[in-house]
């Protein structure tokens, strides 16, 4: 038969139209441009990491080829199109990922995560066939190397995602060899082997779909598209399940294992996982319990995609490091407890700042990115101070101070771009002292515009840096920061109110230039910046009910093409301006369209059409995944900083959650100390047991929990309430009780 050239344009497209030819479920679902999902297999700190795909396909590293499970049942060949294919996690909340396929009597498990140490780490996966049917009975399990990526053609940005190159393939003593390497160890040893050139036929759709594997032990294909099955032959007794141990080595330093014993290196790997998450304790009702769990497991995530110290949004797309990122999901981990992890990503991040004291946007193995992003400087001031404000660790702080007032110097000359007498002109007086256009907005990356973004992390990295000089006791500097914070502070609520005039709208717009609306770009106004009281009045509020009115109508049903799950943020913005009952309103949507729900995760992109698939930037993609733990954590507490400081506790707890035990938090990190305390009904009564906290008067309670109409007492004793019947307590432990 003979195509036009198109057809064959590229390696990817020519085995997509090879597989449009053939029976669905013979080739991987995205050669067929359907949509797919996968998520990341391996270790923390590690630089190489595998792929499962939610099919079962299992990818051995970035770009490189998959393996692929079969059944051979009842004189058929099942695939992932044949089967109902689930997938979950290890645990329910721990980044070990399985996929279980059904179909009539059999289900096969696949269970997949990283061991050994940093750099030598290798992927296990595990097969395990059960006879779930009504008498003994007979299947092959075949594993297929073939020379497809999990990752999709339709990803192509960093790493292009479809096809892999496989040059040669044997079975040699029970290990798979590849182009040369030993890369497959397989216990016990098969009882089946074949591999075939691209020439000789496709090992799925020429050879296991009609019950047989290739005839040749070895093969060396001059096209790069060899392939090889093992069979597994097994007999099993009703209620009886057998099952392969596969290892495949990520580095060439990874040693491939003599023998692997599955269920110890999977204790081992949970016992990991375990210590990472339970750090923090928070539980909840089976009400809560879908949240919590995804909350939790985001930690794993963001742990298994860094690499080395570097924070990073995924493995393939987005295997670089930016400081946008970082900054947000250090916060979310020293909310969490792990503020080892943030130090090592500064400690790394700091010396790529330039001699001008521009922090990098990114960086990754070629270095620092020079592309001007002018949120970049703020954020990391941000994150050094955060990390000081909980650990209090002074070493560190010293050596980042100095990287501070650089930072601060570059951010100065950039203002001064914007403070001169044109700027002061009536037709550009919503540029008056901003920072100058940029392109770290995404919506921007067009056209530079002059991003309210950038001017609100550059206000929370000034307010940051004026309080560290205090901190240090530096006078000289102490009051020319609080003079140049105050000043930016004054000239951005100027700008914001000028561009809302000269647009004629009633939000914060998401840049000067354009009055355009986009409100999780803008839930950085709440936190981190707190720029509330700088901001015209009602300003955000009107912002977020724009946006709830945009919400409710795509939950409702009205029309959408896609979204960025970083609308997350949405949450905890909505829980800081007091609306329990939106913030929670908003939590299923987002859980809905996790991808997939089993694995706890989302990718950067959502699309309404599940039918077409389309670029998604990494999954798990772990900045989303962290903006969704900070959401979490305001649910439960969150701190605010601007004037008397407080600890507001539970402002995001629906009334639901306190049925069946209600919930309980302890050891949640603050800058003043551990936070820990039980939320329940009784009765007629809520209740609050506050068992953990810091002590006052550095920074006071506030308690705000479903109770609003209430009356309360303290230890029993009356206690006032405000308009929203919350309690300021100033004493831990304490007792509170809002009854009717």
């Amino acid at each position: 038969v003979l195509h036009p050239l198109e057809w064959s344009a590229t390696r990817e497209a020519f085995f997509m139209n090879i597989a449009a030819d053939a029976r669905r479920g013979l080739y991987p679902r995205g050669f067929l441009d359907e949509p797919t999902a996968w998520t990341v297999v391996g270790i923390d700190h590690d630089t190489r990491e595998g792929l499962l795909g939610a099919d079962g396909a299992l990818e051995v590293g970035p770009g490189e080829y998959s393996l692929e499970p079969f059944l051979w049942a009842d004189g058929q060949l099942l695939t992932w199109a044949d089967v109902e294919a689930t997938p979950s996690l290890d645990g329910d909340d721990l980044p070990l990922p399985r996929v279980t396929w059904t179909s009539g009597p059999w289900r096969l498990r696949i269970s997949a995560l990283g061991t050994g140490e940093p750099e030598r780490s290798s992927l296990l996966a595990r097969y395990e066939v059960e006879n779930r049917g009504t008498r003994a009975d007979s299947v092959t399990l075949y594993l297929a190397l073939r020379p497809f990526q999990v990752n999709p053609p339709v990803q192509s940005l960093n790493v292009r995602g479809g096809t892999a190159k496989v040059g040669s393939v044997a079975l040699e003593e029970g290990v798979l060899v590849v182009d040369g390497r030993p890369r497959v160890g397989l216990w016990p040893a098969p009882d089946g082997f074949g591999a075939t050139t691209f020439a000789g036929g496709d090992v799925v759709a020429d050879h296991l779909a009609a019950g047989r594997l290739p005839a040749a032990r070895a093969v060396d294909d001059p096209f790069g598209a060899a392939s090889a099955a093992v069979a597994y032959r097994l007999r099993l007794a009703l209620g009886a399940s057998a099952g392969v141990t596969v290892a495949v080595p990520l580095h060439e330093a990874s040693p491939m294992p003599s023998d692997m014993d599955w269920n110890d290196a999977s204790a081992e790997a949970r016992a990991s996982w375990n210590w990472v998450r339970d750090g923090v304790v928070i539980e909840g009702p089976p009400a809560a319990h879908d949240a919590i769990a995804t909350m939790k497991v985001q930690l794993g995530w963001i742990l298994v995609n860094r690499a080395g110290p570097a924070f990073q949004p995924g493995t393939r797309s987005y295997a670089r490091s930016w400081i946008r990122d970082g900054a947000l999901t250090g916060v979310a981990l020293l909310r969490m407890g792990h503020a080892d992890v943030v130090r090592d990503f500064l400690e790394w991040y700091a010396p790529h700042q330039y001699a001008n004291g521009k922090i990098p946007c990114v960086v990754d193995a070629r270095g620092a990115d020079p592309v001007p992003e002018h949120d970049s400087t703020g954020q990391f001031i941000y994150l050094v101070t955060e990390l000081y404000r909980y650990t209090g660790d002074g070493t560190v702080l010293a050596t980042m101070w100095p990287r501070v007032l650089a930072g601060v110097g570059y951010l100065e000359s950039l203002l001064a771009e914007r403070t001169t007498a044109e700027y002061r002109e009536p037709d550009k007086r919503e540029f008056y002292g901003i920072l100058p256009p940029s392109i770290s907005h995404e919506g921007y990356s067009a056209k530079p515009m002059h991003s309210y973004w950038d001017d609100f992390f550059a206000l929370r990295g000034l307010k940051d840096a004026a309080w560290l000089a205090d901190e240090l006791m530096d006078d000289g500097q102490a009051a020319r920061l609080a003079a140049l914070r105050d000043t930016f502070a004054d000239n951005l609520g100027a700008s914001v109110a000028a561009a809302m005039a000269r647009h004629g709208i009633d939000f914060v717009p998401g840049c000067a230039d354009l009055g355009d609306f986009d409100a999780t770009s803008t839930t950085i106004a709440l936190d981190p910046a707190e720029a509330r009281d700088i901001l015209p009045d009602g300003a955000l509020e009107q912002t977020f009910e724009r946006y709830w009115e945009f919400f409710s109508g795509r939950a409702r049903g009205d029309p959408w093409e896609a979204f960025t799950p970083y609308e997350v943020r949405t949450i905890g913005a909505f829980v800081r301006l007091g609306w329990r009952d939106r913030a929670q309103d908003l939590l299923p949507f987002f859980l809905d369209h996790r991808t997939p729900s089993g694995w706890r995760q989302w990718a950067e992109v959502v699309a309404s059409d599940t039918t077409t698939a389309r670029f998604i930037g990494d999954m798990p993609h772990t900045w989303v995944g962290s903006d969704f733990v900070r959401s979490m954590l305001d649910v439960f507490l969150y701190e605010r900083r601007e004037g008397e400081p407080h600890l507001v506790l539970a402002a995001g707890v629906p009334g639901e959650w306190l049925e069946e035990g209600g919930i309980r938090v302890a050891r949640i990190p603050t800058p003043y100390g551990r936070v820990g305390y039980r939320l329940f009904r009784d009765g007629e009564e809520v209740v609050m047991k506050v068992d953990e906290g810091p002590v006052p008067p550095a920074v006071r309670l506030l308690l705000d929990p479903p109770a609003a109409g209430l009356s309360a007492s303290v230890d029993g004793t009356p206690a006032p309430l405000d308009d929203a019947g919350r309690v300021v307590v100033t004493r831990v432990p304490v007792e509170v009780r809002w009854r009717p």
